[in-house]
């Protein structure tokens, strides 16, 4: 197989190299300068993130990375309003790539409108030039990708605008690892026969069902799920353990390849408690079971937070191997573009 005929055929906007220099966002957004100094010392009750797509999967992601570190409880918002608890309390992160998401510029003014503590994360677009009038800080981040291959960019700059409120501690050990093993992964998952092209060949006419675990790395199995919605141009579906041992399970009972040939990925990691780890292991021998083939995808790792956000580069590559190997362009999303011109 020779992956440079797949690119060049298949990825005409050329996703390869984006992929490949990812730790370039990491840079970036890292040494990224913005003034957000009206919004530090200040006693917030809670923290509210609101982004559709890879602006909201970087707040999960957040939320996983720092499941230990916050002290603040972290609330995702991926529609039109604001919980009803946001108030003059609230920090409110607003973050749009494009600045045109219709859902989070909703959010936006209702959160100036409440007088939450308002911080925009955008290129520009309609959410900038209000953040501009209405004097809310805006932390300008560095055009020219698509969202969803733009993790590096959106997830580091939370990051770092949470750091600089003295939300949490000092980060920058932890992203120095992660830069760099994103510049290695990068070279490694860009020659012949890398772990992510072969994942990606067993998933060739399969459904993926995805187990992660919450708290950890239930961001990471939802990523990956989205990646290979968007890029890969599959269903695929995604379940968190221990819950789906309530309910989900129990589908597999009567699994039949013919009616949904699905493979199961397991996202692994070490300091599951262990109880998570036995549920993971006797959902899959029931799966097995069942009649479907199992994948487990484990970082070998030190921290936890380099470790998640290997498996999340490595997740991303997968989705766009299996992309290209199906003849798909990993940029085109034309049932998006259709969806939102009709709702305009």
């Amino acid at each position: 197989m020779n992956i440079k005929n797949l690119v060049n055929k298949h990825d005409p906007q050329n996703q390869f190299e984006v992929l490949v220099n990812s730790y370039q966002q990491i840079e970036f957004a890292w040494e990224n300068k913005f003034n957000v100094s009206s919004a530090a010392n200040k006693k917030f009750n809670n923290i509210v993130i609101a982004g559709l797509g890879g602006s909201a999967i970087s707040a999960d992601l957040i939320s996983n990375f720092l499941h230990e570190d916050l002290m603040l409880p972290l609330t995702v918002v991926r529609s039109y309003n604001l919980p009803k608890f946001a108030d003059e309390n609230t920090l409110l992160l607003c973050s749009t790539y494009s600045g045109n998401t219709e859902e989070t510029n909703s959010v936006l003014v209702e959160g100036y409108k409440k007088k939450c503590t308002v911080i925009c994360i955008t290129t520009g677009g309609k959410a900038g030039k209000f953040a501009a009038e209405k004097s809310i800080p805006v932390v300008h981040v560095k055009e020219g990708y698509q969202p969803r291959y733009a993790l590096g960019v959106s997830f580091f700059t939370v990051l770092k605008v949470l750091q600089q409120l003295n939300l949490i501690d000092n980060q920058t050990g932890y992203v120095e690892k992660i830069l760099q093993l994103w510049k290695e992964k990068g070279e490694e998952f860009s020659k012949e026969n890398n772990p992510a092209i072969n994942y990606a060949e067993q998933l060739i006419g399969f459904v993926p069902v995805i187990y992660s675990a919450a708290e950890l790395t239930n961001a990471v199995g939802y990523r990956f799920k989205s990646q290979l919605n968007e890029n890969s141009k599959l269903h695929a579906f995604a379940g968190v353990i221990p819950e789906m041992n309530h309910n989900e399970i129990i589908g597999w009972e009567t699994f039949n390849a013919s009616l949904l040939n699905a493979k199961l990925i397991n996202i692994i990691d070490r300091d599951y408690h262990p109880q998570i780890l036995k549920r993971f292991e006797i959902t899959s021998q029931l799966v097995k079971k069942a009649g479907a083939d199992v994948i487990n995808l484990e970082s070998s790792l030190e921290d936890f937070k380099v470790r998640i956000m290997d498996l999340t580069y490595l997740c991303d590559w997968i989705s766009y191997y299996l992309a290209i190997l199906r003849g798909k362009d990993p940029s085109e999303i034309d049932y998006i573009h259709y969806l939102k011109e009709k709702l305009a």
